[in-house]
């Protein structure tokens, strides 16, 4: 293996090296664009076969993306925030033609307010498209994860296209020490693209068209796709067992630390669950029994698994780096879901919104979090919903309140100056 110190981008990019994908449609847009930038000095130097197009928007990218999909070949795209809502049409669309291809999706914050920092609310916006999700929390999963993912998209019980996701800012132009699988071996693990029926040939024409349908054969077809989502679960065991035996690193769907005897748990998704790493660690230390339930696979939902985990549990902290306007944190909805109804779920599932635009989780958080958890499981209470937020902050924010409202008097008075001139 080679060992190379990339940021999250670069890793995104060699793992569609390594896949030996034949086409790129890329449109540029922050904080993604190193990867399509690493992708065509490979293929202008002549060090990847493979032909990259750039195209007018992310409609037509995800457009050009199924398209060549679903005729045979191997496809890699990225995005990133409001280039993903721009071709959220096409999300759907695509996921219903069954194109089995990669995208990795950059998450940042969606406006507005304009941030560049990274949250998830721009990936839970396609969490119903069809497409499999795959979170990671290092830049070495980044690699790894879009080969497993090709096994996964071009499954013959699958047939769907999967997004890779990684954070904005905290993967994606951080570097750490990447293993590289040797070329060849990974080419064998991620084998030949077999299209079966998916094919586009001049030589043998045939019309791939779109049907209009009423509802019954329509709910038929979705419901199709949506069986076929869920049978990645099972293959995905498969192929992490083929992978671990090929490079030695296993990526289970939840990745459980410290989980054996916790009594407290928090749950995750995403590269600030390194972050609830090191505070496991050290309220390990102090002497709570703490553990982390990280999920990697988001959709499918491993609702199995998580009652697996969870059950037992005095009490459970979700934390959520999105919000659902109006419910509250999306993870925390589902993993409700999963546990309703079962007699030893956790008696306390706190729901905590914290990292939007990329606002940092202290170490103190996540202890006052675990100090609540413990309070409201003694009183058998639950907890409200609530935003990670300081004083301190809110301070600031009052600050520039205050700030804007001075100045919009101001500009009022300067007006109102103005027109008592133009009278004159």
């Amino acid at each position: 293996m080679n060992r190379k110190l990339l940021t999250g981008n670069a890793a995104a990019a060699w793992g569609a090296r390594l896949a030996q994908v034949d086409y790129v449609p890329a449109f540029p847009i922050t904080p993604q664009t190193e990867i399509i930038e690493n992708l065509s000095l490979w293929i202008d130097s002549g060090e990847m076969d493979a032909r990259l197009v750039t195209l007018e928007s992310e409609h037509s990218m995800i457009t050009a993306a199924g398209s060549a999909a679903t005729s045979g070949v191997r496809v890699f795209t990225s995005t990133s925030s409001q280039g993903l809502l721009y071709g959220m049409e096409m999300i759907y669309t695509v996921a219903g033609w069954r194109a089995p291809f990669v995208m990795v999706n950059v998450s940042r914050g969606l406006s507005s307010p304009i941030t560049l920092e990274p949250d998830h609310n721009d990936i839970m916006a396609a969490r119903d498209s069809g497409f499999l999700q795959i979170h990671c929390a290092t830049c070495q999963e980044i690699t790894d994860s879009v080969l497993m993912a090709y096994r996964l998209a071009e499954h013959k019980d699958i047939r769907v296209p999967a997004i890779v996701n990684q954070d904005g800012f905290y993967l994606s132009f951080t570097r750490e020490p990447v293993s590289l699988p040797d070329a060849d071996r990974a080419a064998a693990f991620v084998g030949e693209f077999d299209p079966e029926n998916l094919q586009f040939k001049a030589s043998a024409p045939l019309s791939q068209a779109m049907a209009v349908l009423g509802g019954g054969p329509y709910s038929y077809f979705r419901y199709e796709t949506h069986l076929a989502v869920q049978r990645a679960l099972s293959v995905y065991e498969e192929v992490a067992d083929e992978f671990a035996s090929a490079f030695g690193r296993r990526y289970d769907i939840i990745d459980n630390y410290r989980m054996d005897d916790a009594e407290y748990a928090f749950v995750m998704m995403g590269s600030f669950a390194t972050k609830a790493h090191d505070a496991v660690d050290s309220l390990r230390n102090a002497g709570w029994k703490v553990g982390l339930a990280r999920l990697r696979l988001f959709r499918p939902f491993p609702q199995e698994k998580i009652r697996q985990l969870l059950t037992a549990r005095r009490a459970v902290a979700v934390i959520d780096q999105n919000i659902s306007m109006g419910m509250g944190g999306v993870l925390h909805s589902e993993v409700a879901a999963a546990l309703y109804g079962l007699k030893n779920a956790p008696a306390v599932l706190a729901s905590y919104i914290g990292g939007l635009g990329g606002r940092d989780i202290s170490q103190v958080e996540f202890f006052e979090m675990i100090n609540e958890l413990k309070h409201a499981s003694d009183k058998s209470e639950p907890l409200p919903p609530r935003l990670l937020y300081t004083e301190n902050e809110l301070t600031e924010i009052r600050k520039l309140q205050a700030i804007a409202q001075v100045e919009h008097a101001d500009i009022q008075q300067a007006g109102t100056g103005q027109a008592e001139t133009d009278r004159k």
